[in-house]
C-alpha cells in the first residue's frame, strides 16, 4: 500500500501544536546526561497515551516504544536524544530553562518532540505497516561513554535491520534537508595532561623549572601531530581546550594542567595518535627538565552512513520535499554516539536545517531553533519510515 503525500502533511499539521508544546516543555526543564529522569518519564507517559505501542524502559533514563505492524517485514529503529548541556541559557525565550546552568543548547528537545510526533502519526497506520518500528528515546548523547552504548547493551538493536536519526542544525537554512553517504561525524577522543616542574619566585626563574613555559612549548609542539606527522588529506584535529595553572602573578607554579580533544575518522590513524602525542610531551618535558602525566580516552566511533540505505533515504526525502530542498553536506569533525547503533545495523544520520547563518551555533548560551523545522523533521521521520518499510 502507498500513502498519499498530502495525507501525511495533514497529519503533521494536526500534530504540530503538540510537537511544539513538547519541545518547549523539555526546553524549560532540561536535564543533564544520565539524569533525564523527569524527561524520560514524560516521554514514557506521552507514548503510552497514544495507544498501540509497546513501551519499555531499557535503562533508567531512556525509553523505547515498539510499533508492530500487522504484516511481516523488516525492523526499523529511529533514534532521538533527550539530554541537555551544562550551559547557562541566555536566549530570553518565554520558555527558557528554569534550571540554572542547564540548557538544551543542541536541539535534543526538538529531536525528541519530532519523534513523539512521528510516533503519534504512525500509530494511525499500524494496520497497513509491514514489520516493526522501534522509537528509541536515548539518554546521555553528550557525555561519553554515552547512552547509545547502554541502550545497545540493553538489547534495543536486537533484530533491527536498519536505523535512522536526524539532527537539527541551527546554522543551516530552515526548509532544507542535508544527507551524505559515508563518513559524516568524527570519533571524538579526549586527553588530559599535566606538566610537573619546580615552582618558585617569579623574580628568580633560574631557580625553577617553569611549568608554564614548558606547557606553552608542549601545546605548540602538539600541533606537529597534525601538520607534520599526518597526511594532509587525512582529517585530524588536535585541540587543547583547557589550561590551568598558577595562583598569583609573582609565583611560578609547580604544575600546569591541560586537556582537549582529538577528532579523526581513520581507525589506524586514531590508534596512532596517543603514542605520537605522548612522544612529543615526553621529549619537550625532558628537554626542559620537567616531568609529565598524560592520559588518553577513546570516545565514540565515527558515524559512517551506509551507502545503500542513505541512497534510499535520500530518494524518499527528495520525493517528500523536492529535489531542490535536499542537499549533500560535507563531513563534520563533531562527534555523535549514533555510531553505536551503526555497529549493529546499516544506518544513516541526516540533518534538518533549523535556522540560518545568523543563528547562534550549537553549545552556545544563545542557541535556539526556528520551530518551523520541527514539522519538517516529523514529515521526514514519517515519510522515511513508511518508505523504507513499504519498499
Amino acid at each position: 500500500m502507498t500513502f498519499p503525500r498530502d495525507r501525511f502533511e495533514a497529519d503533521v499539521n494536526a500534530v504540530i501544536d503538540d510537537v511544539i508544546g513538547w519541545r518547549r516543555a523539555m526546553h524549560e526543564f532540561p536535564e543533564l546526561s544520565f539524569h533525564e529522569h523527569e524527561t524520560s518519564q514524560r516521554v514514557y507517559e506521552t507514548l503510552r497515551s497514544f495507544g498501540g505501542l509497546e513501551v519499555t524502559r531499557p535503562t533508567p533514563t531512556s525509553v523505547m516504544a515498539r510499533l508492530i505492524g500487522t504484516k511481516p517485514g523488516k525492523t526499523l529503529a529511529i533514534r532521538a536524544d533527550m539530554d541537555a548541556l551544562p550551559i547557562q541559557e541566555a536566549t530570553q525565550l518565554p520558555f527558557a530553562s528554569k534550571r540554572p546552568g542547564v540548557m538544551h543548547a543542541c536541539g535534543h528537545d526538538g529531536h525528541t518532540a519530532m519523534l513523539l510526533g512521528a510516533a503519534k502519526i504512525l500509530c494511525k497506520y499500524r494496520q497497513e505497516l509491514s514489520g516493526e518500528i522501534r522509537f528509541l528515546f536515548q539518554h546521555a548523547e553528550e557525555l561519553p561513554p554515552g547512552g547509545a552504548e547502554e541502550m545497545v547493551a540493553a538489547g534495543v538493536m536486537d533484530g533491527v535491520d536498519m536505523v535512522i536519526g536526524i539532527h537539527l542544525e541551527s546554522q543551516r537554512e530552515v526548509g532544507r534537508v542535508y544527507i551524505c553517504p559515508g563518513p559524516v561525524n568524527a570519533a571524538p577522543d579526549t586527553f588530559k595532561g599535566k606538566i610537573i616542574g619546580k615552582g618558585g619566585h617569579a623574580a628568580y626563574p633560574h631557580t625553577t623549572v617553569d611549568s608554564v613555559v614548558v606547557a606553552a612549548h608542549t601545546i605548540v609542539a602538539l600541533q606537529q601531530v597534525v601538520s607534520r606527522q599526518t597526511d594532509p588529506l587525512q582529517p585530524l584535529v588536535v585541540s587543547v581546550c583547557q589550561l590551568s595553572g598558577g595562583s598569583a602573578y609573582n609565583v611560578i607554579p609547580n604544575v600546569v594542567e591541560f586537556g582537549g580533544t582529538v577528532r579523526s575518522y581513520d581507525p589506524a590513524l586514531r590508534a596512532q595518535v596517543p603514542a605520537r602525542m605522548e612522544q612529543i610531551i615526553r621529549g619537550v618535558t625532558e628537554a626542559f627538565g620537567a616531568s609529565y602525566e598524560f592520559s588518553y580516552h577513546m570516545g565514540y566511533r565515527p558515524v559512517i552512513n551506509d551507502d545503500e540505505l542513505t541512497s534510499r533515504v535520500r530518494a524518499i526525502l527528495e520525493a517528500t520535499f523536492g529535489v531542490d530542498s535536499v542537499e549533500t553536506y560535507t563531513p563534520s569533525m563533531a562527534g555523535e554516539d549514533f555510531s553505536a547503533y551503526q555497529q549493529h545495523a546499516p544506518g544513516t544520520f541526516f540533518i534538518v536545517g533549523a535556522g540560518g547563518p545568523s543563528h547562534a551555533p550549537h553549545h552556545h548560551p544563545a542557541f535556539t531553533i526556528d520551530e518551523r523545522a520541527l514539522g519538517i523533521g516529523v514529515r521526514a521521520f514519517v515519510n522515511v519510515a513508511v518508505g523504507l518499510l513499504m519498499a
